[in-house]
């Protein structure tokens, strides 16, 4: 579904990402893990269209999207969910979801997948006309793959999903995105808490200073001598 292929980026003088290669398969969870900085954001912003990369292919369904323009990429079928949420705080949380589907016309589709949405997350049903902003943090995450997926994404992007969650929430966060693809929505999913994003990911890639330096299965690098003294504690 979504390839990378030789990817460059770079912020003025400073490259980012360095030639990174790797593919997100139909129906999958792929993880990218690693270390603050290692450039795992930027990656996810130049496949969305947030950045422009200095060269390499960002194809998918087989079509190029390193110059194509962030909304045509969301028409397109890919959705992200961003690194620090970015909920429209002073909206109700049924009208931060409706935003979400800006690019649709279908309206009874959107009002299915809307239902959709609120059987994923029932805490939305119930607060659906407060205002986002004084949701908590565990429910503005889950507004915001709410809202992306109110665009009824093929792939699903997630940036950091369980950042500043406590265990509790961490654990729903990640059953919620097992069961987000089960219902048939590919994710590339962005995370520092590689044990549990290793724990639901069919494949993984270790990226190191703009560099994938090790990938495999989810088992395989959640077995991996390397990935455990540097990412799982010992």
């Amino acid at each position: 579904m979504l390839e990378i292929k030789d990817l460059h980026v770079s912020y003025g003088m400073i490259e980012a990402i360095k030639g990174i290669s790797f593919r997100v398969d139909d129906g999958e969870i792929v993880t990218l893990i690693g270390a603050n900085g290692a450039g795992k954001t930027t990656a996810m912003h130049a496949i969305s269209g947030l950045i422009r990369p200095d060269s390499g292919q960002i194809i998918l369904n087989g079509q190029d999207l390193s110059k194509v323009q962030p909304h045509k990429i969301l028409k397109l079928g890919l959705s992200q969910v961003p690194e620090g949420r970015r909920i429209f705080a002073g909206q109700t949380v049924e009208e931060n979801l409706f935003l979400g589907a800006y690019i649709r016309n279908d309206r009874e589709k959107t009002l299915n997948d809307l239902d959709t949405v609120f059987e994923l997350f029932p805490r939305l049903k119930e607060r659906r006309s407060q205002r986002a902003g004084t949701l908590s943090g565990g429910e503005q995450q889950m507004l915001a793959m709410g809202r992306a997926l109110m665009s009824n994404p093929s792939i699903l992007l997630l940036d950091e999903p369980s950042m500043g969650l406590s265990p509790l929430l961490v654990s729903e966060i990640f059953r919620i995105i097992d069961e987000i693809n089960k219902k048939g929505t590919t994710v590339l999913l962005v995370e520092q808490n590689a044990k549990r994003a290793l724990q639901i990911a069919d494949r993984a890639y270790v990226l190191e200073t703009g560099l994938i330096t090790l990938e495999g299965t989810g088992d395989e690098l959640s077995h991996d001598e390397r990935v455990k003294a540097a990412y799982l504690g010992g």
